[in-house]
C-alpha cells in the first residue's frame, strides 16, 4: 500500500499539483513515521513552495535517518541557494558529491554555484568534471557556455549551447539560456527567437519570461546601451563593482567643485557634469520606466508580474507629478512647486526598488522616505519655509543608493 501511495504522490508531483501530493505523503507518514524518503519528498514539496523553514525541518529529519544518501544533501544545497545563501550551499553540495562523485547533476549545480559567485573560471572547470562524467548533461552544457560567454570565449560558448540543443532542442532552459547569451552579446533578433522558443515550450519558466522583457525593451537604443552596461557591471565582482561605483560618485564629485572654483572651465565641465547625472539617474529609474513603456506592448504587458507593474505605475505617476509641477512652478514662479518636483523626481530613485530583495528594507525605506518628503513638501506650501526635513530627506537619497548597490553587488 505505502508503495502505491508513494508512486501516486511522485505522480502528482510531476504535475505539480503539490498540494495533492502532501495530502498522501502525510498520510504514508502516518503509517511509517520514520519513512525518510517520505520526509524528502515532504521536503521538496515545500521547497516548491518557498517555505524554506518547513523544508529545511524535513530534509534535517531525512539525513537525520540516513545519512548517506546524497540527494538529500543535493536538496539541502538547493534550499541554501534559493535563499542567497552560496556559501552553505556549496557545504552540502560537496558533500553530497563526496557520498557519491559519479553524479554529473552534483558538479553541474556546484558549477553553477561558482557562476552565481562569478567564479567564471572555476565554474568553467568544475562544469567540464561534470561532462566528463555525463557528456550529455543539460545543466552542465548550459553552465559550461555561460562560463565560457563570461570569460569571453564567445565562440566557444555558443558551440557549447549549440550541442546543448543538439541534445535537447525543445529544452526550455537551454533556448532560454542561449537568448540571455546572444542578448549579452548584442544580438537582440535571435534573442527574441530562443526566448520564444523557450516560452513555447514552458510558457511558465521565469528565466524565460525575464529574457523577453529585456529583450523587447532592448530594441530601444537608450535601453540596450543600459543593457550592456548591466552585463559588464554584472560580470565584476564585488570589489571592482565597488571600485567603480565609488569611483563615480568622487570623480563626479570632483568635477563639480573643480568647475566651481574655476570660471574658465565651467562651460566644459558643466555639460559633462549634467551628462554624468543623466547617466547615474538613468540606472536607476530605465529599467521600470521601460516596463511602463513595456505596457503598451500587446505581448509585453502579459510578461510582466503584477509587481512589475506596479513599479512602473508608481515610477509614471511619480514623473507626471514632477513634469507637472515643474511647468506649473515655470508659471506661476511658486517655490513650492519646484520643491515638489524635486521630491517627486528623486522619489523615483528608491522607488525603482520598492519590490526588490530584502523587500521588507526597501519597502519600508520608501514609505518612510515619501512620509518625509510628503511633510517636507506640505511645510513648504503651508509656511513657505523649508526645515530640517529636507536634510534627513537629502541624507536618505544618498544613503539609499549606497544600501541598494550594496544588495545589487551581494
Amino acid at each position: 500500500m505505502t508503495d502505491a501511495l508513494l508512486e501516486k504522490a511522485g505522480l502528482l508531483m510531476n504535475q505539480q499539483r503539490y498540494d495533492e501530493a502532501e495530502k498522501i505523503l502525510k498520510e504514508v507518514l502516518s503509517l511509517s513515521p520514520d519513512n525518510d524518503y517520505v520526509f524528502y519528498l515532504l521536503s521538496e514539496i515545500y521547497l516548491q513552495k518557498n517555505d524554506f523553514l518547513k523544508a529545511e525541518e524535513l530534509i534535517n529529519n531525512a539525513i537525520a535517518l540516513y545519512p548517506e544518501q546524497s540527494h538529500y544533501f543535493f536538496l539541502k544545497a538547493r534550499l541554501y541557494y534559493m535563499k542567497d545563501s552560496i556559501k552553505k550551499a556549496e557545504e552540502f553540495i560537496t558533500e553530497a558529491i563526496q557520498l557519491y562523485p559519479g553524479e554529473a547533476g552534483y558538479y553541474a549545480f556546484w558549477a553553477q554555484l561558482k557562476l552565481s559567485e562569478k567564479k567564471f573560471q572555476e565554474s568553467l572547470d568544475i562544469a567540464n568534471q561534470a561532462l566528463a562524467t555525463d557528456p550529455a548533461n543539460l545543466h552542465a552544457l548550459n553552465i559550461r557556455s555561460t562560463a565560457l560567454l563570461k570569460l569571453n570565449r564567445k565562440d566557444e560558448s555558443f558551440n557549447a549551447i549549440a550541442e546543448a540543443l543538439n541534445e535537447d532542442p525543445n529544452n526550455s532552459y537551454t533556448h532560454s539560456n542561449y537568448g540571455w547569451g546572444l542578448l549579452e552579446k548584442g544580438d537582440i533578433k535571435a534573442s527574441l527567437k530562443h526566448f520564444s522558443e523557450a516560452l513555447k515550450n514552458d510558457p511558465n519558466s521565469r528565466h524565460a519570461q525575464d529574457g523577453m522583457i529585456e529583450a523587447l525593451k532592448s530594441r530601444f537604443t537608450v535601453y540596450r546601451w543600459f543593457m550592456q552596461y548591466s552585463f559588464w557591471m554584472g560580470n565584476m565582482t564585488a570589489k571592482y563593482q565597488w571600485v567603480f561605483i565609488l569611483g563615480f560618485y568622487f570623480a563626479s564629485k570632483a568635477l563639480r567643485s573643480l568647475a566651481d572654483s574655476n570660471e574658465a572651465l565651467q562651460p566644459f565641465l558643466y555639460p559633462l557634469i549634467f551628462l554624468l547625472f543623466v547617466f547615474a539617474f538613468s540606472t536607476w529609474i530605465i529599467s521600470p520606466l521601460g516596463n511602463l513603456f513595456l505596457r503598451f506592448n500587446y505581448y509585453g504587458k502579459h510578461l510582466l508580474t503584477q509587481e512589475e507593474k506596479t513599479g512602473s505605475t508608481l515610477i509614471g505617476l511619480s514623473l507626471f507629478i514632477a513634469v507637472l509641477s515643474g511647468v506649473t512652478y515655470l508659471l506661476t514662479g511658486n517655490f513650492s512647486w519646484i520643491v515638489l518636483a524635486f521630491f517627486t523626481f528623486t522619489m523615483m530613485i528608491p522607488l525603482s526598488r520598492i519590490f526588490n530583495k530584502p523587500r521588507a528594507l526597501y519597502l519600508s525605506y520608501n514609505v518612510a522616505m515619501a512620509l518625509i518628503g510628503i511633510v517636507c513638501v506640505a511645510q513648504v506650501f503651508t509656511t513657505g519655509t523649508i526645515n530640517e526635513l529636507a536634510t534627513i530627506y537629502l541624507f536618505g537619497l544618498i544613503a539609499f543608493q549606497f544600501i541598494a548597490n550594496y544588495f545589487v553587488t551581494r
